[in-house]
């Protein structure tokens, strides 16, 4: 029987809260001057941002008040109905940058395969929970798992959008381990997803750019290598302390994508080291609660589900600063709680508020 043991864990909280303050100070410092040129209002991105972490954290009440189990009985529809906007979305979505990734009418859209991130955590957390006497089994406890992530990657790939399709992979194959499959099983998922992988980007001669500059971005510095190579100026100009808060000189139309998916670069230039430190010690709080939460959870799928929310957003944060400090080819996913975007940024919180659920009932405090 499960007794709610007081309040959420604070520590997620406090983390993820500063993580969003940053996030708001920083997308208006990297977009004010641009969007004062292009749009006539340096307060654009920051107002859209405030609105949207408002309503955010609105919805991480909501779901840190709804009991996680309820979930569990609901898992089917919310996720067959996420799949339905991802099938959608490449019939009727609007496209932008020769991507196809949003629904929505004017200026209200959302990203289905980011609502799908959590309706798939959850559905997989409901169906390892049930075949925990079957996980080490190849065929019926690892195989099915792996044709639902084939299935959505699928779908995501169709719009195309390989960073979000890497999030999805690298969180189930994660989210495997944590319910127990075998390490040998696990070990050829990962050589078999680092073939598709590099078959994709073969195939595709922007993503084969993108991939050679990563090597050496300097062999072009004013095409496929640019945006990394003034990441890395941003990042090494800033130095220990930074150049000062709404000083940066990269934002000034050198570093594309300043205030989403590379604003760690601009806050590691206007911030410095330390700053960028501050903001891997957050997101190490966030997941070191985030996974004691998970092991203190009073059933298998409160543990799956804890797990399987710390691990989607830490993997992708990983995956972003990566980008950004050139350990990682460019993908195109944010950096969650802190990049411009709305939809992004309430899933993510939604998301926050159902582990804020479970760490209630949570042994581990």
């Amino acid at each position: 029987m499960r007794i709610r043991r007081g309040a959420p864990d604070f520590a997620i909280i406090l983390s993820v809260m500063l993580l969003i303050s940053i996030g708001i100070i920083m997308v208006f410092s990297s977009s004010a001057v641009t969007s004062q040129q292009t749009l006539g209002d340096p307060y654009y991105f920051l107002k859209k941002q405030a609105l949207w972490a408002v309503l955010g954290t609105i919805a991480m009440y909501i779901t840190s008040h709804f009991d996680y189990f309820r979930l569990k009985r609901i898992a089917n529809p919310i996720f067959y109905i996420c799949l339905l906007f991802l099938v959608i979305v490449l019939i009727i979505g609007s496209s932008s940058k020769g991507a196809t990734r949003w629904l929505g009418i004017g200026s209200l859209s959302f990203q289905p395969s980011e609502t799908i991130k959590l309706a798939m955590v959850i559905f997989l957390s409901k169906i390892l929970s049930k075949k925990h006497g079957q996980i080490k089994s190849f065929s019926k406890g690892v195989l099915p798992v792996l044709g639902i992530m084939a299935l959505v990657c699928v779908l995501i790939m169709g719009q195309p959008d390989l960073g979000t399709a890497i999030v999805v992979a690298g969180t189930t194959v994660l989210l495997l381990m944590a319910a127990g499959a075998k390490f040998g099983h696990l070990f050829l998922i990962a050589l078999a997803g680092v073939g598709a992988v590099g078959l994709l980007i073969l195939v595709e001669p922007y993503r084969m750019e993108r991939f050679i500059a990563f090597l050496n971005p300097w062999a072009d510095p004013t095409d496929t290598g640019f945006q990394t190579i003034q990441s890395l100026l941003a990042l090494g100009s800033g130095g220990l302390f930074g150049v000062g808060l709404g000083a940066s000189r990269q934002k000034l139309y050198y570093l594309p994508e300043k205030h989403t998916d590379f604003i760690y670069a601009i806050i590691g230039e206007e911030l410095g080291f330390l700053g960028g430190m501050l903001i891997l010690l957050l997101f190490i709080i966030f997941a070191w609660r985030g996974l004691k939460t998970a092991l203190g959870a009073p059933d298998n799928f409160g543990s799956l589900l804890a797990a399987g929310i710390t691990i989607m957003i830490t993997f992708q944060a990983i995956i972003n600063i990566g980008v950004v400090t050139g350990s990682l080819p460019v993908t195109g996913i944010t950096l969650p709680f802190i990049s411009y975007g709305g939809s992004s940024l309430l899933i993510t919180m939604a998301s926050v508020g159902v582990l804020l659920n479970i760490s209630r009932f949570s042994s581990s405090k």
